[in-house]
């Protein structure tokens, strides 16, 4: 592609994002040259592969020269690797992230990143249950919000390098917002991080019942159960990562799912019929509200394709 935005660009971590970074640029653009580092030398020789772009030695040589280098890995690490690569980075580079956690996470890389270098941290909201760099496709971000949480820094070249940044991501299909850290871990927290808290626990409950159901638990998983494993399949390092990074907002949010859940105990509890169809109704508005905008579909199964065709991807 012809339309190069950075000349060269760094990938740290090549994973589900990380890769699909780099197979999104191969076929839409956004960069000329994709340099490439995992620490995990099983996802290196992998990634070296199935990854379009040019495996380095070191996080180090990679980020070396490159006018913008995009840190992959689970938000835990942010800080170290910042620290890692701060004395290579390029002068006017930007360097910016994919991680689900923003205000605690952006605060240990500002603590390592020179002031010559533009931090713009970014998370796409995309991603499945799968990874490593296997995982990646070109399409993960089409259609896709893409948030970046700028510094407070109101500098004409950082307010450019915002917009570079942004138009990077436009050209693999993102749509693009700005917020602040602080609500950008709020919305996570409802949107992302509980559900998976939820899941992981739903599934784990189910795992003890199986000495007791003697398997019938797995042998008849509706579909609701099947979407929980899903998301239970996650990588558990980055959403350990993520839970302990993100704690004030997830323990707060968690606090109010509580409550809500005991209202619902109660009444079922007390057979109260009317409060349980009032609740459910407002769910469904909620589900309308997401189809609508375009974020889900409503055919059948929730639109996803069936159980023999997904065996054969």
């Amino acid at each position: 592609m012809d339309n190069k935005i950075f000349p060269s660009i760094a990938i740290i971590g090549v994973g589900l994002l990380g890769a699909s970074i780099a197979h999104a640029v191969r076929a839409y653009g956004g960069a000329g040259e994709v340099r490439l580092f995992d620490h995990n030398p099983d996802a290196r020789a992998m990634a070296e592969k199935l990854v379009p772009g040019q495996m380095m030695a070191s996080a180090s040589e990679a980020v070396r020269g490159a006018e913008a280098v995009f840190l992959c890995v689970p938000v835990g690490a942010l800080g170290k690797l910042t620290e890692e690569i701060s004395s290579d980075l390029k002068p006017g580079a930007i360097l910016t992230d994919v991680g689900s956690v923003k205000h605690s996470v952006t605060a240990d890389m500002a603590a390592s990143c020179p002031d010559t270098v533009h931090l713009i941290p970014g998370h796409p909201i995309a991603g499945t249950e799968k990874s490593g760099p296997a995982s990646g496709f070109a399409d993960l971000f089409a259609g896709a919000w893409h948030i970046l949480t700028p510094l407070k820094t109101d500098t004409a070249d950082y307010k450019k390098a915002i917009e570079t940044l942004s138009l990077f991501w436009l050209t693999l299909g993102a749509k693009v917002e700005l917020m602040s850290t602080e609500r950008h871990d709020r919305v996570l927290a409802i949107t992302s991080h509980l559900p998976h808290l939820i899941a992981y626990n739903i599934v784990a409950t189910a795992y003890d019942m199986e000495s007791v159901e003697e398997g019938e638990v797995v042998k008849y998983s509706a579909g609701g159960f099947r979407d929980f494993t899903r998301i239970a399949a996650s990588d558990p390092i980055m959403w350990r990562d993520v839970f302990l990074n993100n704690k004030t907002a997830v323990l707060e949010t968690l606090g109010r799912f509580s409550e809500d859940l005991a209202a619902l105990q109660r009444a079922i509890r007390w057979s109260d019929g009317d409060m349980l169809v009032e609740e459910f109704k407002r769910a469904r508005g909620i589900r309308k509200a997401i189809i609508e905008a375009g974020i889900d579909t409503d055919e059948p199964d929730f639109g996803r394709r069936s159980l023999k065709a997904t065996n054969h991807d």
